[in-house]
């Protein structure tokens, strides 16, 4: 194929426009900023994001390039089908959820990262091993998001992937380290309105095409391949029980979220932009769930890409940028372009921002230079969102790895971070050793139960485990199964260990996280008993 022209200037158009908003909205910052402290100004924007910005960028943050290329993906697989598009309806319960419960505790203590109120109720060591899930769970986010532009644009453009990740990761790191939480919002508005309009207007162009068929009659009859609305068989519910609670629970203990909402001017502006963001992702399926019908009902013989189709050339996760290069006119599906680097980019920039925030707030700050000024910790902000930039783009070369990479870490954060994160805002009686060992209960368990995509085989084979083509697949929910072992985990250790404390059943010079010592107080056993639902032991009041 030769090389698309006409698409290479508009995408370097776009990327020009892009930077220049991020330099535009840097410039804006630092008049904010006389009146705000610099590093809340860069991560969490000075608390000062209005309802409008705020929702574009938490939309945008969600609707990425994954989010729209996975959805027409999964519903283009004969195997899948529309009934396994959990994405759409998961994350706006997510964000439904994280408005009602975890909001107001959040943003009533402004708190910073997601990491405060896990560092402040079990202390830096442990905060600082529960670090490290969300920050490989958001380099690796960046890697495959970088990798998955690369992709398109060697497929629709001719261009070689290393020079479209060299470029895109550029871009991202130079407007997110130049203005921070203000140049990720404003770009994102840009970015959001890329994607609704360059979508819709190739959608029309696909659904003529005279190779499609009508979508409504393949919605539920064979006709190229098999009906793409898709089935759960019955011994697969389980599996598809986990994948949804895990996108609406474990999309929850994100910085990317808590970033949107923690710089908005009130509480009630956030829980209403986390409510309208729900509702903004739900919507912006739309055309990718049309596309991918398109796709299911193409007769591929008739089109330039000829035979084998994109499923047996191995080609089905680039299902989206196809449709748009081959179903519709040239002059079209050059926006359609636009708006898949859009969704990459507004996706990159949340993630390096967070990973670079909660190394700067939570770590260099609070654990290696508790004495470091402002302006010390925006420099380590910056510096280690250019390192993990760097890092990202190499492991996007490796794009057959860092998407199993990132899947695994955000089982990991599911797993671990979310029970962490809901015994930290809403039973304030765990102490650091029942999250000690939450922690290692629910790595253990997820390790254990090994991961396909990366060859690790299971050691726990809960029911249902299954042998196929040489490759064991688990069809329980063990991801829910391990989320809520971990929650118990945490708050039965905690209670048995307060309880040992507190009757000297275990000498308090045992007590190395000095849950009993300081300035806590405990209630005495029997008066907790006596309150009602508080299976809680000690109450901490102050905790170091």
């Amino acid at each position: 194929m030769p090389l698309n022209i006409p698409g290479l200037i508009s995408l370097s158009v776009f990327f020009t426009l892009i930077l220049a908003t991020g330099i535009w909205a840097s410039w804006k910052s630092k008049k904010e900023q006389q009146n705000s402290n610099p590093t809340e100004m860069a991560m969490v924007g000075g608390r000062s994001i209005n309802v409008f910005i705020g929702l574009f960028t938490a939309t945008a943050t969600w609707v990425g390039g994954a989010y729209i290329n996975g959805t027409a993906e999964i519903v283009y697989l004969p195997s899948k089908g529309l009934l396994w598009v959990q994405a759409p309806v998961g994350f706006a319960l997510s964000l439904v959820i994280g408005g009602f419960f975890f909001v107001n505790p959040m943003r009533s203590k402004n708190y910073v990262t997601v990491m405060d109120p896990l560092q402040e109720a079990y202390g830096n060591v442990m905060g600082s091993l529960l670090f490290i899930p969300p920050l490989l769970g958001e380099v690796f986010w960046f890697a495959a998001i970088l990798a998955s532009l690369g992709a398109t644009m060697r497929v629709t453009l001719d261009i070689g992937g290393s020079l479209a990740i060299i470029i895109s990761a550029c871009t991202v790191i130079v407007y997110t380290l130049l203005g921070g939480l203000y140049s990720v919002a404003y770009t994102d508005v840009i970015q959001l309105v890329f994607i609704i309009l360059s979508l819709w207007v190739c959608i029309p162009f696909a659904l003529v095409n005279s190779a499609t068929e009508s979508i409504y009659y393949t919605a539920t009859h064979q006709s190229y391949q098999d009906p793409w609305i898709g089935k759960i068989e019955k011994q697969y519910l389980g599996r598809w029980l986990d994948d949804f609670f895990f996108l609406v629970l474990g999309s929850i203990p994100w910085q990317t979220y808590f970033q949107r909402v923690l710089s908005a001017a009130s509480p009630g502006q956030a829980r209403l932009i986390s409510y309208l963001s729900g509702l903004g992702c739900f919507i912006m399926a739309i055309p990718s769930v049309l596309i991918g019908a398109i796709a299911a009902s193409t007769d591929w013989n008739q089109t330039t890409y000829g035979l084998p189709n994109p499923l047996e050339r191995g080609e089905s996760a680039m299902i989206l940028p196809l449709v748009l290069h081959y179903l519709c006119p040239a002059y079209i599906s050059i926006a359609g372009l636009g708006a898949i680097a859009a969704a990459a980019m507004s996706s990159a920039d949340s993630a390096l921002l967070s990973a670079g925030s909660m190394f700067a707030h939570n770590i260099y700050r609070k654990i290696l230079r508790k004495k470091a000024t402002e302006t010390e910790v925006l420099w380590a902000m910056r510096i280690s969102m250019l390192v993990f930039g760097v890092m990202a783009a190499g492991l996007a070369f490796r794009s057959s790895s860092v998407y199993d990479l990132w899947f695994l870490s955000g089982d990991l954060v599911y797993a671990l971070l979310f029970p962490q994160l809901c015994c930290a805002l809403f039973a304030p009686s765990t102490n650091t050793y029942g999250s000690a060992a939450g922690f290692l209960v629910g790595l253990l368990l997820r390790l254990l139960a090994g991961e396909p995509a990366l060859s690790i085989p299971p050691v726990i084979c809960y029911p249902a485990c299954s042998l196929v083509n040489g490759t064991y697949s688990q069809l329980f929910p063990f991801k829910t199964f391990t989320m809520l072992l971990t929650l118990g985990t945490i708050l039965a250790v905690s209670y048995l260990v307060a309880v040992l404390f507190q009757r000297n059943i275990l000498p308090r010079r045992w007590d190395v996280c000095n849950i009993t010592g300081g300035t806590s107080t405990l209630i005495p056993l029997q008066q907790l008993e006596m309150q009602k639902g508080s299976p809680m032991v000690a109450i901490e009041e102050n905790r170091d």
